[in-house]
């Protein structure tokens, strides 16, 4: 099964191809997504990686987070999920 990470911290200038060569020694990949601004185009600074199996995700966050790349201290931890106006999903015990 597939798991997402969230790739946080991004130099502006960092791409696909840099993000895939780093998290690819890890395991197979199954998407990466850089999200850019709608309105300019550029990098927001992170990024979602799908890595095919936990094992592969899990020990792309052990080596990864907290190094760096592009000059950037890289966070990588697994991605959390959203409803469709953009928050955070409330944990089973969480009051609005």
């Amino acid at each position: 099964m597939s798991k997402k990470l969230y790739v946080g911290n991004l130099n502006y200038n960092t791409d696909a191809a840099t993000l895939e060569g780093a998290f690819s020694q890890y395991g197979e990949i199954v998407s990466v997504n850089v999200v850019t601004d709608k309105m300019t185009g550029r990098a927001r600074g992170f990024a979602f990686v799908e890595m095919a199996s936990d094992d592969a995700a899990q020990a792309a966050i052990d080596s990864l987070n907290g190094t760096e790349l592009d000059g950037r201290q890289l966070r990588v931890n697994e991605a959390q999920q959203q409803d469709r106006a953009g928050r955070q999903q409330p944990r089973y015990n969480e009051r609005y």
